[in-house]
């Protein structure tokens, strides 16, 4: 491991001194690469400069512990020896971390979307709080959420919400998020108080960029129509809506939320964009695939990875045995808990498969 941090620490100084080249400086698109990678390898050039520094302090604390004459300079060697062999079997493990390949997609923005899946007009509700919810964690992380289209039931909820999500590493926080929620609680129409299990299907797409997948023109339907969902009389008498079909992989998209056909147009090359990525990537990693689509399934209530029970104040992650009594906190948008679980979990699985290979 050693060898190879030391090979990082090479590459960093060597992208340290093209930063300031002529040459990287009149390319844009190569220096913001390159800058991305120097900020990526920084990471892991302060962390090992951290565990060298405490290998050095741990080196002084057993020359001390067996040159020293005095019985309380030897405890006192020995007890700090403690502390710092606990601070670098951390350091180990959080570099051995950062040396694990990263997901390429893990900096990336989000393209969410949420379905209502079985229980009626109760998942169109539900829908329609998971969205709320979505939001209220991308504002305590200080990210920009954008709904680009929203389709709603006749009682106020969501049969289906598009949202944009932009930010600082948004991907690799939310990607656990896809798969099937499940609720259970008495719906407000419920005279006799029985408790309904519904759920909801939740698909969390890196945003590709325009590099990531190239559209060819010739491969795209364009139809424009007059938007039939809210938002007055401008929107409703133009053309402003937009349906785009990628005719070779039949994907469809549409977008009315903007009064500009140009606005809804940009929207619905995004979202195009992120599920034609996902396709590519089923292809290339088929396995992996297989196992996400079984994860968000068909929206059937036995297929969940969360349980939101409303009557115990519960919620359940049945991916990692978590459970947490304040569901209301969770609804108000603190997923840390959850998060931040489910990130260290499959940490430690990628750990264990890296140990396995070698």
């Amino acid at each position: 491991m050693e060898e190879k941090l030391e090979q990082i620490v090479t590459r960093y100084e060597e992208i340290t001194q093209e930063l300031s080249s002529p040459e990287l400086l009149s390319n844009p698109s190569a220096y913001a690469k390159a800058a991305k990678q120097h900020r990526t390898l920084g990471e892991v050039v302060q962390k090992f400069q951290a565990w060298k520094a405490l290998k050095a302090e741990i080196a002084g604390a057993r020359e001390l512990l067996e040159t020293a004459d005095e019985d309380e300079l030897r405890e006192m060697a020995r007890l700090e020896l403690e502390t710092l062999q606990v601070k670098l079997e951390e350091a180990d493990r959080e570099l051995k971390l950062l040396l694990i390949p990263s997901d390429p997609n893990d900096e990336k923005n989000v393209i969410l979307e949420i379905r209502a899946g079985t229980g009626g007009d109760e998942a169109t509700l539900f829908a329609a709080e998971m969205l709320r919810m979505y939001n209220r964690y991308a504002e305590k992380q200080g990210w920009r959420f954008e709904v680009l289209e929203a389709s709603e039931s006749g009682i106020g909820g969501l049969k289906e919400a598009i949202a944009l999500i932009e930010g600082d590493k948004v991907y690799s926080k939310l990607k656990h998020e896809s798969g099937v929620h499940r609720v259970q609680r008495v719906p407000q129409t419920e005279a006799s108080g029985r408790i309904h299990t519904s759920a909801i299907t939740v698909a969390v797409l890196p945003e590709a960029e325009e590099v990531d997948v190239k559209i060819d023109p010739k491969d795209l339907r364009i139809d424009t129509f007059c938007s039939s969902g809210p938002g007055g009389q401008s929107v409703n008498t133009t053309y402003s809506a937009v349906r785009l079909t990628h005719i070779p992989t039949g994907v469809v998209v549409s977008m009315q939320d903007e009064k500009s056909q140009i606005k809804n147009r940009d929207k619905a090359m995004r979202v195009l964009r992120a599920r034609l990525q996902e396709i590519e990537e089923q292809k290339q990693h088929e396995a992996l695939a297989s196992e996400r689509r079984s994860m968000v399934g068909s929206g059937d209530r036995s297929e969940k990875i969360r349980t939101y029970n409303f009557k115990e104040n519960r919620v359940t992650d049945h991916r990692i045995g978590l459970t947490i009594h304040q569901l209301d906190l969770v609804m108000e948008g603190n997923l840390d808990p959850f998060i931040e679980a489910l990130v260290a979990h499959y940490q430690a699985e990628k750990l264990k498969s890296e140990a396995v290979a070698a």
